[in-house]
């Protein structure tokens, strides 16, 4: 079976033009099949303020009404993946910026309204992705960026998950393929203390890691991503790594560093 990295950049990194374009350039010269998900919900947030767009949250997640769907198609569809398709372009990597919804790639479902409206947000599975439409982008050596969008099947475009896309697509390319997922960000690993960048947990599985929860240590924030990362694993990728976006080469090779997740 054929290698592939399935790489999530966020965080802080996206905002940060230099550690961008430092990632960037590292992630071109990464040999063999690979694909790009990327977030940017901070630049949304800042041209929303600029529109008039208020950004609403709940438990950290955004409210996805009328204005603020037209907003983020804009700004991950548009402004952030086409920008950095550019870069790698620029940098002789064959990138292809795509969104969940081009060739039906993620589909995804609307969000069911329980005890939260969360407007136009999309909700993926991984058995719904479809694995040989993913080959043919892969096999013939197209490297997909992939924004952070998808769409209901009538029409309407859904604000989705950055994280849980990449878990899905990592999921789904296991059946065929070798996977090591990445989550980069600005952050060593997942901190034992968020208050010490140098508390790093080098190994976390499902035991370790509902004592560190169950005792208050990790801070909110990342605990969706080591969500995905355990669901990923558990359900056949190979190798999941979260740690920061200067370390992906070296999460890329044979030796790792930031927090190696485990079943």
């Amino acid at each position: 079976m054929e290698q592939v990295f399935v790489i999530k950049i966020g965080g802080n990194v996206i905002d940060d033009p230099d550690a961008l374009e430092s990632f960037l350039r590292d992630f071109s010269t990464i040999e063999g099949r690979k694909i790009l998900v990327h977030g940017g919900g901070k630049i949304a947030t800042r041209l929303g303020d600029q529109l008039g767009i208020v950004s609403r949250y709940i438990d950290g997640r955004r409210i996805t009404d009328d204005a603020t769907i037209d907003l983020v198609t804009m700004v991950y569809g548009g402004l952030v993946n086409k920008k950095i398709v550019a870069r790698l372009q620029a940098m002789h990597c064959n990138a292809m910026g795509i969104t969940g919804a081009d060739a039906n790639l993620v589909p995804a479902q609307k969000r069911p309204v329980k005890d939260i409206d969360f407007g136009w947000v999309g909700d993926v599975y991984s058995d719904t992705i479809p694995q040989d439409s993913w080959q043919v982008l892969l096999d013939h050596h197209f490297v997909p960026v992939l924004a952070p969008l998808t769409h209901d099947g009538s029409g309407h475009i859904l604000n989705t998950n950055a994280d849980t896309m990449a878990s899905a697509i990592a999921i789904s390319l296991s059946c065929k393929y070798l996977v090591r997922l990445l989550y980069c960000f600005e952050k060593k690993g997942v901190l034992e203390s968020v208050t010490d960048e140098d508390s790093v947990i080098r190994h976390l599985n499902k035991a370790s890691y509902t004592e560190l929860k169950s005792s208050g240590k990790l801070f909110a924030g990342i605990l969706p991503k080591i969500d995905n990362a355990f669901a990923a694993i558990e359900a056949g990728v190979q190798e999941v790594l979260i740690g920061h976006a200067d370390d992906l080469l070296q999460n890329t090779g044979a030796t790792t560093t930031g927090t190696l997740i485990t079943a």
